[in-house]
Protein backbone atom coordinates (compact mmCIF):
# COMPACT_ATOMS: atom_id res chain seq x y z
CA UNK A 1 0.00 0.00 0.00
CA UNK A 2 1.44 3.53 -0.67
CA UNK A 3 2.04 5.93 1.77
CA UNK A 4 -0.67 8.72 1.38
CA UNK A 5 0.32 11.91 -0.64
CA UNK A 6 -0.54 14.40 2.30
CA UNK A 7 1.83 12.55 4.83
CA UNK A 8 4.39 12.48 2.78
CA UNK A 9 4.16 16.21 1.48
CA UNK A 10 4.05 17.39 5.64
CA UNK A 11 6.56 14.85 6.38
CA UNK A 12 8.89 16.90 3.21
CA UNK A 13 8.41 19.74 4.73
CA UNK A 14 8.49 19.33 8.20
CA UNK A 15 12.36 18.10 7.27
CA UNK A 16 12.84 21.02 4.77
CA UNK A 17 11.86 23.82 7.90
CA UNK A 18 14.50 21.81 9.99
CA UNK A 19 17.19 22.18 7.43
CA UNK A 20 16.34 25.75 7.55
CA UNK A 21 16.53 26.03 10.83
CA UNK A 22 19.99 24.33 11.58
CA UNK A 23 21.10 26.55 8.79
CA UNK A 24 20.12 29.67 10.14
CA UNK A 25 21.13 28.64 13.83
CA UNK A 26 24.95 27.84 11.85
CA UNK A 27 24.84 31.44 10.30
CA UNK A 28 23.89 33.23 13.48
CA UNK A 29 26.79 31.59 14.97
CA UNK A 30 29.14 31.93 12.26
CA UNK A 31 28.48 35.95 11.78
CA UNK A 32 28.97 35.90 15.33
CA UNK A 33 25.26 37.34 16.13
CA UNK A 34 23.39 36.16 19.16
CA UNK A 35 21.38 32.97 19.19
CA UNK A 36 18.03 33.34 20.90
CA UNK A 37 15.43 31.57 20.04
CA UNK A 38 13.02 34.78 18.15
CA UNK A 39 16.51 35.59 16.53
CA UNK A 40 16.66 31.97 14.98
CA UNK A 41 12.99 31.78 14.16
CA UNK A 42 12.91 35.36 12.10
CA UNK A 43 16.33 34.07 10.00
CA UNK A 44 14.86 30.83 9.96
CA UNK A 45 11.41 31.86 9.09
CA UNK A 46 9.62 30.07 11.64
CA UNK A 47 7.78 30.36 15.01
CA UNK A 48 9.13 30.64 18.03
CA UNK A 49 6.48 28.06 19.00
CA UNK A 50 7.86 25.70 16.68
CA UNK A 51 11.16 25.91 17.77
CA UNK A 52 9.99 24.97 21.13
CA UNK A 53 8.58 22.32 20.19
CA UNK A 54 12.17 20.65 18.87
CA UNK A 55 14.04 19.31 21.87
CA UNK A 56 17.12 19.06 19.58
CA UNK A 57 17.17 22.66 18.05
CA UNK A 58 15.78 24.21 21.66
CA UNK A 59 19.08 22.41 23.52
CA UNK A 60 20.98 23.35 20.95
CA UNK A 61 20.01 27.36 20.58
CA UNK A 62 20.23 26.99 24.60
CA UNK A 63 24.11 26.05 24.53
CA UNK A 64 24.76 28.46 22.27
CA UNK A 65 23.25 31.12 24.01
CA UNK A 66 24.62 30.36 27.43
CA UNK A 67 27.72 29.97 25.39
CA UNK A 68 27.67 33.17 24.23
CA UNK A 69 26.34 34.79 27.74
CA UNK A 70 29.54 33.27 29.24
CA UNK A 71 31.65 34.87 26.41
CA UNK A 72 30.31 38.26 26.87
CA UNK A 73 27.89 39.35 24.39
CA UNK A 74 29.76 42.65 23.35
CA UNK A 75 32.62 40.50 21.93
CA UNK A 76 30.70 37.29 20.72
CA UNK A 77 32.44 34.55 19.33
CA UNK A 78 31.12 32.10 17.07
CA UNK A 79 31.46 28.95 18.66
CA UNK A 80 33.42 27.40 16.22
CA UNK A 81 36.40 29.89 16.52
CA UNK A 82 36.42 29.62 19.70
CA UNK A 83 39.42 28.53 21.54
CA UNK A 84 39.54 25.59 24.21
CA UNK A 85 40.40 25.46 28.05
CA UNK A 86 43.41 23.33 26.89
CA UNK A 87 44.44 25.01 23.50
CA UNK A 88 44.33 27.98 25.99
CA UNK A 89 46.59 26.46 27.86
CA UNK A 90 48.99 25.35 25.22
CA UNK A 91 49.12 28.56 24.03
CA UNK A 92 50.09 29.81 27.20
CA UNK A 93 52.80 27.44 27.68
CA UNK A 94 54.73 28.19 24.29
CA UNK A 95 53.81 31.86 24.98
CA UNK A 96 55.93 31.58 28.51
CA UNK A 97 58.69 29.08 26.98
CA UNK A 98 59.52 31.93 24.67
CA UNK A 99 59.30 34.43 27.09
CA UNK A 100 61.86 32.74 28.79
CA UNK A 101 64.49 31.85 26.01
CA UNK A 102 64.11 35.76 24.64
CA UNK A 103 65.15 36.55 28.54
CA UNK A 104 68.04 34.12 28.45
CA UNK A 105 68.80 35.89 25.12
CA UNK A 106 68.55 39.26 26.92
CA UNK A 107 71.03 38.28 29.56
CA UNK A 108 73.57 36.32 27.07
CA UNK A 109 74.02 39.42 25.38
CA UNK A 110 74.10 41.84 28.22
CA UNK A 111 76.90 40.09 28.84
CA UNK A 112 78.45 39.96 26.06
CA UNK A 113 78.03 43.34 25.53
CA UNK A 114 79.70 44.51 29.02
CA UNK A 115 82.85 42.52 27.99
CA UNK A 116 82.66 43.82 24.68
CA UNK A 117 82.48 48.01 26.42
CA UNK A 118 85.33 46.14 28.88
CA UNK A 119 87.43 45.07 26.86
CA UNK A 120 87.52 48.34 24.74
CA UNK A 121 88.30 50.43 27.95
CA UNK A 122 90.89 47.82 28.86
CA UNK A 123 92.67 48.38 25.36
CA UNK A 124 92.69 52.06 25.38
CA UNK A 125 90.11 51.93 22.50
CA UNK A 126 87.72 55.30 21.91
CA UNK A 127 84.50 55.38 20.38
CA UNK A 128 83.28 58.22 18.59
CA UNK A 129 80.76 59.31 21.02
CA UNK A 130 83.51 59.54 23.70
CA UNK A 131 83.94 63.75 24.72
CA UNK A 132 87.58 63.53 24.93
CA UNK A 133 88.12 62.54 21.24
Amino acid sequence: MRPDPLSEAAARRHELTRAKTVQALRELDRAGDPVTFAGVAQAAGVSRSWLYTQPDIRSQIRKMREKTDLAGSADAIPAAQRATDASLRARLAAALDRNKQLADNNARLRRQLARALGDQRSAGIRSGNDPGD
